[in-house]
């Protein structure tokens, strides 16, 4: 499939178009998830949508590549990560728009490099250089003046969600330190699938757990079905795949760069079609937070 792709459009074109997804298409997710969250619970969706996206991802492998069976350990580790970064990470990122705007979540979301540089800091008790310094106070700076606005985080239940970000937030650091320690797959298709198949029951399993309630697929609205089949079809498996097709193909650094537009899309997405607020001092806080994260990246590729 991807050879054909490439004949078609280009390898340069098929570079920009996959950037384009992970730009717009990631950064929209936000926005479809808060429509879904209207009649489906937050992780019967994750469940919903990781299951049936892992699905597919695992039939258009075998139809289309022949990925090297991994040995078990392989499958452990993909299957851990798919736990934590799907299951507890997004599973919680998601539960927490219940109360919060999607463009404040994807923003406070945009710190992640901030909590792995700390956790880090914990666990292998080395101090990180000066220059990072600079942008753990940015970041810092900016969060506050982000989650210190009463119109955005006000009640009881907006802080409650503010709190699970943060607790998914490290669900991800964690995810991501062991990751970048653990042995996966080869085969980054047979890696996501795995991931996003784990993913969805490990949400499941936590929404069976807290007695979320269930729904009718018959009184689902069109508005809702086709929010989730945004998220299944462009948000997890064509985002997946250009997330995938980027990483052979350019430096991790400019793949990465999605950290900086994804909360700027869904901020605009939601004051345009959601009515949420967005404050000068949202705007200001989001500057200094995404230029603190930036300064945070630019020490990391430095130091490697």
């Amino acid at each position: 499939m991807e050879p054909y792709f490439k004949l078609k459009m280009g390898k340069k074109a098929l570079i920009i178009v996959s950037f384009i997804i992970i730009y717009v298409v990631w950064g929209s997710t936000y926005l479809f998830s808060t429509y879904a969250l209207d009649q489906i619970p937050a992780f019967k969706l994750c469940s919903v949508r990781y299951l049936v996206s892992g699905l597919v991802t695992f039939c258009l492998m075998f139809l289309f590549f022949r990925p090297s069976i991994p040995s078990h350990t392989e499958l452990m580790n993909a299957a851990i990560a798919g736990f934590v970064f799907l299951g507890l990470g997004t599973g919680g990122a998601i539960w927490a728009l219940n109360y919060l705007d999607s463009g404040m979540t994807a923003l406070i979301i945009s710190a992640e490099p901030l909590i792995i540089v700390l956790m880090m800091w914990v666990a292998n008790k080395k101090r990180p250089a000066s220059q990072a310094f600079l942008g753990i106070i940015m970041s810092m700076l900016g969060m506050f003046l982000l989650v210190s606005q009463k119109e955005l985080v006000g009640s009881p239940e907006q802080w409650t969600g503010v709190l699970v970000i943060f607790l998914s937030m490290l669900a991800w650091g964690g995810g991501s330190i062991f990751v970048s320690k653990a042995k996966l797959p080869d085969s980054q298709w047979l890696n996501s699938a795995i991931q996003m198949t784990v993913g969805g029951l490990a949400t499941l399993l936590i929404s069976l757990t807290i007695g979320e309630e269930g729904f009718l697929w018959s009184s689902l609205t069109f508005k809702t079905l086709s929010s989730l089949a945004f998220l299944i079809v462009f948000g997890s498996i064509l985002a997946f795949t250009a997330f995938n097709f980027l990483l052979r193909n350019v430096s991790t650094e400019k793949v990465a760069t999605n950290t900086y537009v994804n909360p700027i899309i869904a901020m605009y997405l939601g004051y345009q079609f959601n009515d949420e607020v967005v404050s000068f001092l949202s705007i200001i806080a989001a500057l200094i937070m995404l230029s603190g994260v930036f300064i945070i990246n630019t020490n990391k590729k430095s130091s490697q």
